[in-house]
């Protein structure tokens, strides 16, 4: 059961050490993530233990506990919420009917767009996990890495244009899904859900594999033979890269670990990166050694350097992340300590042995949604439809499956929790646009402007770390304000996130204005983030109740279109200043 012998860079965090914390011993001597969650598999109770709820979410599970059926069925309150990996939001035809079929025959009939461009399936029971998870797999979806201390699903911008550098973005995040994808833990994952069918294991591409053997050597090694990347105690927390284009920030891209900007030449070739690092949403409340962080900019690097350059990063925070306090485990702690300066130095010192290069210039960035109609190449379009949270279900639902399948288009899911769909020739436009307008979809590219933008976590009643509501009452949140715009006579939307917990899964440290649940209905209210997300939102109220939102903000929309409503929301409150912010939402400097 002992993981196997270690004694490369990463070894002072994977000694075999009663020093190690209870979350480090549980990777180390779960033999890559197997025991007990494979034994409890096979048992008959409605629920896993802890250890092996742990080890779950590597395999891409949460389970959770829903609160409005404690009391009524103990049995249907515990469900497991199952994620997706989706490198750049990509979802096959086939993929998403038999996605569509598990979440009505096992789920709660419902699917899910992710803040990470991953569908998510909820109110799965445990006894039918392995089914689900199985039959994702055959349907060449993986589940994989969708959550745990590992490299999360990786982003990129929707799109499917076949122009720029969008092509070299999309392939490069495919190629660094598995890149950084987990070698041990993959088999174990095959073993557990499809009875060891390795016929099913990541087929990276050529110059893939060629990096991935270079895991073997080097600073980069962990020193085990098992896990080179990662080593048998994995990463200290969860890891999140995103690649775009210049100019696109549909990613959100300086709130990942890694941000790539990808450059490609005439020809569409990819050229190399701008690459940004320590970003994190993730909080506690009434703990200020945690918070939110935008990325540091690193420098540019070739393409040819690019998967080292990756590698070596994922191995530095391997090596120096905190193991001992998980809440201060993500890299954007270590970057916030030790510093860029630092962080570089110990990067090319150890770990990285090519060149990085000053920043190329970016043109300004802009959150692109990619809503309505576009043409993707001569002869093709895709088509961008706003769902409200990413929730799809009943006839919505219903009616997407259908068009896809007649069409056989492909989804891609974007980071605003909306829905492409891709590869629609032109013959077949009229007839998918009649059919997207019954289902709702008469003008895909002009939906309410607030809501447009708008994002929120799922929150109350499965997740186990809302402290109040989000996804369910955001809609409701969004009339108010629209009403309370038009009573002003400010004709300018604002760019709004809500969570139900400080942990930041709708990433709402970003936004213009942000509701961050601090208590029953009430909320924290952050203020001051940007449009095109570059600039972190700050704390003004600690716990508003929510029916005092119109009262609190009035003031302050009021001295936004007295100034004008030449800058955007989260500009005005910016250049007003904490201070004079506070005095106009009643609250003392």
């Amino acid at each position: 059961m002992v993981a196997s012998v270690l004694d490369g860079p990463a070894a002072r965090t994977e000694s075999i050490d009663t020093a190690l914390s209870k979350a480090e011993k549980r990777k180390l001597y779960s033999g890559h993530l197997r025991e007990p969650l494979q034994s409890e598999l096979l048992n008959e109770d409605i629920r896993f233990s802890e250890d092996a709820v742990q080890l779950l979410k590597f395999h891409g599970s949460y389970q959770q506990n829903h609160r409005e059926l404690r009391k009524t069925d103990k049995v249907r309150c515990w469900q497991m919420m199952l994620r997706l990996r989706n490198p750049g939001g990509r979802v096959p035809a086939d993929l998403f009917a038999a996605l569509d079929d598990l979440s009505d025959q096992y789920g709660d009939g419902t699917l899910r767009a992710t803040t990470r461009q991953a569908f998510q399936m909820h109110g799965v029971p445990k006894g039918d996990l392995k089914t689900v998870i199985g039959t994702i797999i055959t349907n060449l979806g993986s589940t994989l890495a969708a959550c745990g201390d590992i490299n999360r699903n990786v982003m990129a911008p929707p799109a499917p244009f076949e122009k720029g550098a969008y092509p070299a973005a999309r392939a490069l995040a495919d190629q660094i899904a598995d890149l950084l994808s987990p070698e041990a833990a993959e088999g174990s994952y095959l073993d557990m859900w499809i009875d060891g069918d390795h016929s099913y294991r990541f087929q990276p591409a050529k110059t893939v594999r060629k990096a991935r053997s270079r895991q073997q050597k080097g600073g980069v090694f962990s020193g085990s033979g098992a896990e080179p990347l990662y080593g048998d105690t994995y990463l200290p927390r969860k890891f999140k890269v995103a690649v775009t284009v210049p100019g696109d920030n549909s990613v959100d891209l300086l709130t990942q670990d890694i941000g790539l900007v990808a450059f490609a030449d005439a020809s569409g070739a990819l050229k190399g990166c701008n690459v940004y690092v320590g970003g994190g949403m993730g909080r506690t409340h009434n703990q200020e050694d945690t918070f939110a962080r935008t990325a540091d900019m690193l420098g540019y690097v070739k393409a040819e350097d690019i998967f080292d350059l990756l590698q070596a990063i994922m191995a530095l925070q391997r090596d120096h992340g905190d193991r001992e306090v998980r809440k201060h485990a993500r890299m954007k702690y270590l970057l916030h300590q030790r510093g860029i300066t630092w962080f570089r130095s110990t990067l090319k010192k150890n770990y990285f042995r090519g060149e990085l290069k000053g920043l190329r210039q970016e043109p300004v960035a802009k959150l692109q949604d990619y809503l309505g109609w576009h043409r993707q190449k001569k002869g093709l379009w895709f088509v961008g439809l706003p769902m409200m949270c990413g929730r799809l279900e009943g006839a919505v639902k219903n009616g997407l499956r259908k068009i896809v399948q007649t069409y056989q288009l492909e989804i891609r899911l974007t980071a605003n929790q909306d829905l492409l769909l891709c590869n629609i020739g032109a013959a077949q436009k009229t007839s998918i646009k009649q059919a997207l307008a019954e289902l709702g979809f008469e003008l895909p590219g002009e939906p309410a402007p607030l809501a447009r933008h708008a994002i929120a976590c799922p929150a109350l009643p499965t997740c186990g770390l809302a402290i109040t509501e989000a996804e369910r009452i955001l809609p409701e949140v969004l009339d108010r304000l629209d009403a309370l715009l038009q009573k002003l006579g400010i004709d300018q939307s604002v760019l709004v996130r809500m969570t139900g917990c400080p942990n930041g899964c709708a990433r709402p440290y970003m936004a213009e204005l942000a509701l961050v649940g601090s208590g029953l209905n009430q909320y924290q209210l952050w203020l001051g983030g940007t449009p095109n997300l570059q600039v972190l939102a700050r704390p003004f109220l600690q716990k508003m109740p929510l029916d005092q939102l119109e009262l609190t903000l009035e003031p302050l929309l009021i001295s936004w279109k007295q100034c004008g409503v030449r800058r955007s929301f989260g500009a005005h409150v910016n250049r007003l200043g904490d201070e004079l912010v506070q005095q106009l939402l009643g609250t003392e400097a």
